[in-house]
């Protein structure tokens, strides 16, 4: 072989490889809300985890992603172990289909002119060509992704191209020959394609690159085929390593995607071979193909289907007893970078628990509003304890968003992902504001003093106000509603105008000595609390109401919604000034 065609052969290769690579990672970001949809819809029954796993691994072509993202489901705790075996199953046979798509290679189209139509020779200059207007010339996300795909396929098909040229002069060397034969032992044959295929962590480019060696002519079905069921363990490597450090549950997952190849190679090598002593296959000294590559690498995952999808339970067994319980009890991990493989599952996760924060954040500041009636120790202590899991949450929140923002996401989960930065520290900071109530009421308990019936009708009605706006904000972030988001700024207006008339009102209490200092002090420090609890009710609308404008300045837009002549906000102005009026 010539040093013209062993470069020519690393630069297939690598054409191959990035292009796989570049159209999968595409593919993911283009069916990324799909794929929310998708792997939300996982159910105990085996049969719809099963299209579910074929459906995901088709659209993205890679059965070592989906298998991962699992892994990362399963020790997050949105999947439990018995609903991933059917996932991982329908993933199996998922990535088959690539090497139906590469053996398009194979068409002979002499004689045949609409034949010639489906020779990547014909259509993919063309897609290529399409690939590259989409992405160099288009602005929006989803046609540049799409100009991707195109892209991506196209390159991979050349290094197909390349690779098959490169190997053909193989054909005439003897030394390469009698290296497949050796491949042909079956125990070998299954090392090598184990050991090849857990190098580049990808079964499809492997059995890929297979069918490029079938232009040699020496790839007999001998040596095919104990390969093609090593590339199926060997895919298995890239969710053994995203395993590591796991939930013993996850653990487990990544443990049955192993044993169901393992299992199915150990059943189906040594019984047909049993039967090749007995039948003795012609084929087997046959040269190899495109199609026939394709044809073995789809049988061997449906005969493995078919002989141990029955027995799946068992899959479960053994990973329980391969991956013992014990006495430390694994804490799962709320958000996993193994979704990162695919942006948007992570971002709806982050979503999921920022929501989460939200609700435990709000409910603090009403139950706070509970001990000013009535102190309870008890009752603080927990609030206390609340707040803290809330900044756990802020800070692990912000860290798995900003290390997000580095993988590539659409313009729509960008600005998501920019928005849960934004507003995680709101929800932190009202949080704060509960236990500051929390200490005003422990310090009135303490001292053994109340407001005067005035104070605590005007108060009253400021923590109604707040608890009105808390509320729309809550909803707006949560359903993303923009109507309850409209309403809140003209609320924090109202409430505004409260504190300053309630300080007003003490001093004129003051000066008539119906009132003392030191309940003004306690009074001032409620009353500012109550009063930054609704900016930062405020801030999260904004926010809400400027991601649906595609703006990127909260205070900007804060700025005009309050100078603005706008007739909606005056009126709602005036509603909550009516319903929160300090007067009878």
């Amino acid at each position: 072989m010539e040093l013209k065609d062993v470069l020519e052969l690393i630069g297939g290769l690598a054409l191959f490889l990035y292009g796989m690579n570049a159209m999968g990672a595409a593919l993911e970001k283009r069916a990324g809300n799909k794929l929310k949809t998708f792997l939300s819809a996982a159910t105990s029954h085996p049969f719809k985890g099963f299209l579910l796993g074929l459906l995901v691994t088709l659209v993205i072509q890679s059965s070592s992603a989906t298998t991962v993202m699992v892994v990362g489901f399963v020790n997050s705790g949105l999947m439990t172990l018995a609903q991933s075996i059917g996932v991982i199953l329908g993933a199996n046979l998922g990535t088959s289909v690539t090497a139906w798509v590469l053996s398009l290679q194979a068409i002979n189209a002499d004689g045949v002119a609409w034949l010639a139509l489906f020779k990547p020779s014909t259509f993919v200059p063309i897609l290529a060509l399409i690939g590259i207007y989409l992405f160099a010339f288009q602005k929006k996300a989803k046609r540049k992704d799409t100009g991707m795909i195109l892209l991506g396929f196209a390159i991979l098909m050349f290094g197909m191209d390349m690779m098959s040229g490169a190997v053909e002069g193989l054909k005439n060397v003897p030394e390469f020959r009698e290296v497949l034969v050796m491949f042909s032992n079956p125990i070998l044959g299954v090392i090598v394609g184990t050991v090849f295929t857990a190098i580049i962590q990808s079964s499809s480019a492997s059995v890929g690159v297979l069918q490029a060696l079938t232009a040699t002519g020496s790839v007999t079905y001998a040596t095919a085929i104990p390969v093609i069921m090593g590339q199926n363990i060997g895919t298995c490597v890239s969710a053994m390593i995203s395993s590591v450090g796991t939930s013993k549950n996850a653990r487990r997952a990544a443990i049955i995607h192993l044993a169901f190849n393992i299992i199915a190679t150990v059943i189906i090598l040594p019984l047909f071979y049993l039967l090749d002593n007995f039948i003795n296959f012609e084929f087997m000294a046959v040269p190899a193909d495109y199609v026939g590559i394709a044809v073995v690498h789809t049988g061997f995952k449906l005969v493995a289907l078919a002989i141990i999808a029955p027995f799946s339970k068992y899959l479960e067994n053994l990973s329980n007893l391969l991956v013992r319980e014990n006495k430390v009890t694994d804490e799962s991990q709320l958000l996993d970078e193994r979704f990162f493989t695919v942006p948007a599952v992570a971002l709806d996760r982050s979503t999921k628990v920022a929501i989460s924060m939200a609700e435990m954040s709000v409910n603090s500041i009403l139950d706070s509003f509970t001990l000013l009636e009535k102190y309870d120790e008890a009752e603080a202590e927990n609030l206390r304890v609340i707040e803290g899991k809330v900044d756990y949450f802020e800070d692990k929140l912000g860290s798995y968003l900003v290390k997000l923002s580095s993988h590539s996401m659409t313009e729509a989960d960008s600005r998501e992902s920019n928005k849960l930065l934004h507003v995680i520290g709101d929800f932190e900071r009202i949080s704060d504001h509960a236990i500051n109530i929390v200490e005003s009421a422990e310090e009135m308990t303490d001292k053994n003093v109340i407001f005067s019936p005035a104070a605590t009708k005007g108060l009253n009605t400021l923590i109604d106000a707040v608890k009105e706006i808390l509320g729309l904000s809550l909803k707006a972030f949560k359903e993303n509603d923009i109507e309850a988001a409209k309403k809140v700024e003209p609320l924090e207006q109202v409430i505004d105008d409260l504190r300053d008339e309630l300080k007003k009102q003490h001093i004129e209490r003051l000066q008539k000595q119906e009132c003392t200092i030191e309940l003004g002090f306690m009074l001032s420090d409620l009353l500012t609390n109550l009063e930054r609890i609704s900016d930062h009710c405020s801030n999260v609308a904004g926010c809400i109401l400027e991601i649906a404008h595609n703006e990127l300045d909260i205070h900007e837009y804060l700025r005009q919604v309050k100078s603005g002549d706008q007739e909606e906000f005056n009126n709602l102005f005036a509603f909550y000034q009516e319903k929160y009026s300090l007067t009878e």
